[in-house]
């Protein structure tokens, strides 16, 4: 097997830290016994204070900010931002809708820009140091979002940002389904990824070369990672996965398959018979 360049390095980060106790345990054990590096936590989660204090235990796992703007709980109340969520504090869990608001409406905008700020003040309260920032459903690439986040991300200290730009070419030869929205994802945000990708290293923010999981959301297995990793040429590339003792019952979300990637001896032994570097968005 032809050794990767030295220079490779590969940040493996688990989404949605704090959802659950289920995602929290898993994560724990995905670091502890597995590849995992990283985490990236919901300050606003129905878990989220037991993944506070999990993360001050083990404090090798790098955690970064999971901010929410879609389909999951504000922080701020819904009196406080009721252009945003409904009732139960909750955004609606329609991407595209939101994204829209937040490119029209100007109270949605000033209300976002508060959301925003609270969230990473919560970050902030409980000690961790910030990691990184990314963003459920991916929301975090919105133009308004991600101008937001940016200043934000230098003022609390974050290492790096992701931008999810993935393999649709490497994603299409090992799994067809969904071909029409994976293409869909690569020409609709291209240039949207370009830009974010230009803006946080124009702010001093790490960037990864490549970043898988896109278009494997809720499917990260052995045999993908694996071929992803014997063919990876990129110098930095992050994989992201939802790791769950149980499923929640989401397609794309949270599953025992991933952290059953996550611990799998065979990964493990392709990432050090190419020779490359477990990291984080600190010491990639």
């Amino acid at each position: 097997m032809k050794p990767a360049p030295r220079t490779s390095h590969i940040i493996v980060t688990a989404d949605d830290f704090g959802r659950s106790p289920a995602i929290n345990a898993a994560i724990m054990r995905a670091h502890r016994e597995g590849i995992l590096t990283a985490a990236s936590l919901m300050v606003a989660g129905d878990a989220w204070a037991e993944a506070v204090e999990l993360a001050r235990a083990m404090p090798t796992l790098a955690v970064g900010l999971h901010l929410v703007v879609s389909g999951g709980r504000a922080v701020l109340s819904p009196g406080e931002i009721p252009h945003l969520v409904g009732p139960d504090g909750l955004f609606p869990d329609d991407p595209l809708r939101l994204g829209l608001r937040y490119t029209f409406d100007r109270a949605a905008q000033r209300e976002l820009a508060a959301e925003i700020a609270a969230q990473f003040a919560r970050y902030a309260a409980t000690g961790l140091p910030l990691s990184h920032v990314d963003g459920h459903q991916h929301l975090h690439v919105h133009p308004v979002v991600f101008n937001l986040l940016l200043s934000l991300a230098k003022q609390y200290g974050a290492h790096g940002v992701r931008v999810p730009a993935d393999d649709l070419m490497f994603a299409l030869r090992y799994d067809r389904r969904g071909a029409g929205a994976k293409i869909g994802w690569a020409l609709g945000l291209g240039l949207v990824l370009g830009w974010c990708r230009r803006r946080a290293r124009a702010g001093g923010l790490a960037v990864a070369d490549r970043v898988y999981g896109v278009f494997q959301s809720g499917r990260m297995t052995e045999g993908y990672v694996m071929g992803v990793l014997r063919a990876l040429k990129a110098p930095v590339a992050e994989f992201y996965f939802h790791p769950s003792l149980e499923s929640l019952g989401e397609a794309l979300g949270p599953n025992p398959g991933d952290l059953a990637t996550l611990l799998s001896p065979a990964v493990r032994q392709v990432i050090e018979a190419r020779g490359l570097r477990l990291a984080t968005y600190a010491t990639a």
